[in-house]
């Protein structure tokens, strides 16, 4: 973990090439107390030891299945798996799990430094209290992500591939039908892959989602500086930060830090994951 010093920073963005439905905006003053946040998400490895210790099982294990990107299945499990009418590149895969990313006779061997995935957000709530942490706030992380820069588009600055060098993990070619990997990984990358912003953190654009605590909205408060926001106190859908492996400008270029969207707390799939964070 690396303790970051909080202070106030400006949250959210008013960006031409953003999605005001989401609730980006109004870009709006925010002020954190100092904490702790993972500079990396959790790992396979990590993950393991969470189950080994517990014995901890999954929702998506409890369910018996969770979505899966259609490419990354043999035809034999595509045919005839259901997919949502308004994203048919996933398929609901029975057996899909944090261990068996692609479903049945699929393992994270060799992906154990890669981010866990199939994880809800109350699975993620359950390893971090395990672990002695916690979830971030979404100003938290967003204020990580970052960087110490003010109103950059992306973690490093305002380009996304500047001079031509790849930062993040995110589809390179046509989606959903060609990713060219061009920046060098067709789907999950390790969790310390590219180089990491002004605080440390890596990943915190593409590579996979991640679990917020905060209950979703869209209605932000802009007249003074909020303290320690934590969001609304009910909800039905939990925030998820970042964008994933499977973002793409054409349709969701939701890797830039000020994006967001969310998922039901119980929800899975493989592009999502998550990062922890303590108090100081």
């Amino acid at each position: 973990m690396v303790l970051l010093p909080g202070g106030e920073f400006l949250m959210g963005t008013e960006d031409a090439e953003g999605f005001p439905g989401d609730g980006e905006g109004p870009v709006r003053p925010v002020r954190l107390r100092p904490f702790r946040i993972d500079t990396r998400a959790v790992s396979n490895d990590r993950f393991a030891r969470f189950v080994a210790d517990t014995g901890y099982r999954t929702e998506a294990e409890r369910i018996g299945w969770s979505y899966v990107f259609a490419s990354f299945l043999p035809a034999a499990l595509r045919r005839g798996a259901p997919r949502p009418e308004r994203t048919p590149w996933w398929c609901g895969v029975q057996g899909a799990a944090w261990n068996r990313p692609e479903g049945p006779g699929s393992d994270v061997d060799g992906r154990g430094d890669h981010p866990v995935v199939h994880v809800s957000w109350n699975d993620a709530a359950a390893y971090a209290a395990w672990a002695g942490k916690r979830l971030p706030t979404e100003a938290e992380w967003e204020y990580a992500a970052r960087g110490g820069l003010e109103q950059a588009r992306y973690p490093w600055g305002d380009e996304l591939d500047p001079a031509g060098e790849y930062r993040c993990n995110i589809w390179r070619g046509t989606f959903p039908a060609r990713n060219t990997a061009a920046d060098g990984f067709r789907g999950t990358a390790p969790v310390d892959a590219f180089e990491p912003n002004g605080f440390g953190l890596h990943n915190v654009s593409g590579n996979v989602w991640e679990w917020c605590a905060d209950w979703w909205t869209t209605d932000h408060p802009a007249a003074r500086p909020l303290v320690d926001p934590a969001g609304p106190a009910t909800g039905t859908d939990k925030v998820i930060r970042g964008g994933s492996h499977m973002c793409h400008r054409s349709y969701c270029n939701r890797y830039r830090v000020a994006a967001r969207t969310a998922n039901s707390p119980d929800s899975s799939s493989g592009h999502a994951g998550f990062r922890c964070a303590a108090d100081a």
